[in-house]
């Protein structure tokens, strides 16, 4: 009895108004056009890189070859008698056959078939310059094991992972409490200061370039790794802005709480503030490290030229004017620079990405 009432119900029911039936299909219509509109996007946001991945497996001949094909490929040969011969596409008695190239002629020519050299030679007439050679799939993952040979891959990683983890454990600490100083309390002069320090930002590195270069001169740090880690240990002006407008989102609650059960401000900091900054924090890192990891120029300039301490991004740089005529080389040797990057970016997305839950408050 319940099920045929459920059953009349359902015959009974009132059919959806055609505007809504409209208004679904263009949201589905939407998402579709949105989701093709992002992938198209995507894809050609990557094709640079696209294109370097596969060049970095070809080889010298396949990458300086304007008319090879995007996939790595070779000309397929086949062994006759002692001798390797091309294979060409020949339209012989109505059909396409994979033919090789035994006598070349102007006006006939003579092939061998691969799959049936028993049956001798096949005379075909025409030009056989106009006929298309058949490739074969080759990919030549060995230039990985070269780059890697050719470059003291890790003397240059972990001189890189050094710069780059110490002075992002100096400048996230710094500038955090920089940042929390500016969102917290009231000093004098504190607005003034801030717009000096967020003025560094638009300040071109070529008009502090030569000063600081001749004072660390004068005390004896170029050549050393001091003049790019020490100044670093300070802080920035990107993280302290950064961090700043997230600290000013954190509710003062939670630190009034802290200060009723006794907490100073330096235990605020660390036990209350710290903690609910975890998606800043580590996005500033993220940012800071790869930052350090491809930091170029400073290095350049400050470790004067010393090859043995130099990070990997100048590393690459020396790499590629010895190799220039060899980009395959050139393009996998950046491929394996990318390796600890990438690494480091897909297992923190999840915390890069996500959003922050506070208890016990509203935001």
């Amino acid at each position: 009895m319940a099920t045929s009432t459920r059953t009349s119900r359902r015959r009974d029911a009132v059919p959806e108004p055609e505007w809504k039936v409209r208004e679904r299909r263009r949201n589905i219509l939407l998402k579709m056009g949105t989701t093709a509109l992002a992938a198209a996007l995507v894809i050609v946001y990557l094709m640079p890189m696209g294109y370097a991945l596969v060049t970095s497996v070809k080889t010298p001949e396949q990458a300086s070859d304007p008319e090879a094909p995007i996939l790595p490929s070779q000309p397929a040969t086949f062994e006759y008698e002692g001798k390797e011969y091309d294979i060409l596409t020949v339209p012989i008695d109505g059909e396409t056959r994979d033919l090789a190239l035994v006598q070349p002629g102007r006006q006939q020519s003579e092939f061998i078939d691969p799959d049936n050299p028993e049956a001798g030679i096949i005379v075909w007439e025409g030009n056989w310059r106009q006929l298309d050679t058949v490739r074969e799939s080759a990919w030549a993952w060995s230039n990985y094991q070269d780059a890697w040979d050719f470059i003291n891959f890790p003397r240059m990683i972990f001189w890189t992972l050094l710069y780059a983890t110490v002075t992002l454990i100096g400048a996230v600490s710094a500038s955090a409490l920089v940042a929390y100083g500016f969102a917290r309390f009231r000093f004098p002069g504190r607005s003034v200061l801030f717009i000096v320090l967020i003025g560094t930002i638009i300040l071109p590195p070529a008009v502090i370039l030569i000063p600081t270069y001749a004072f660390f001169t004068q005390i004896g740090w170029v050549g050393t790794w001091l003049p790019l880690i020490i100044p670093l240990m300070f802080g920035n002006a990107y993280n302290v802005f950064l961090l700043r407008q997230y600290f000013l989102t954190i509710p003062r609650e939670m630190e009034q709480a802290a200060a009723v059960d006794g907490a100073g401000p330096l235990r605020t900091f660390i036990q209350v503030i710290l903690p609910q900054a975890v998606p800043a924090l580590t996005a500033v890192s993220l940012f800071h490290f790869f930052f350090a990891w491809n930091d170029f120029f400073n290095p350049l300039i400050f470790l004067a030229g010393n090859r043995d301490i130099v990070p990997i991004a100048v590393g690459l740089n020396f790499f590629n004017g010895t190799y220039v005529n060899q980009p395959n080389l050139i393009m996998a040797a950046s491929f394996i620079a990318l390796i600890i990057p990438l690494a480091i970016f897909f297992f923190s997305q999840r915390i890069f990405l996500s959003g922050i839950v506070v208890s016990g408050a509203e935001k």
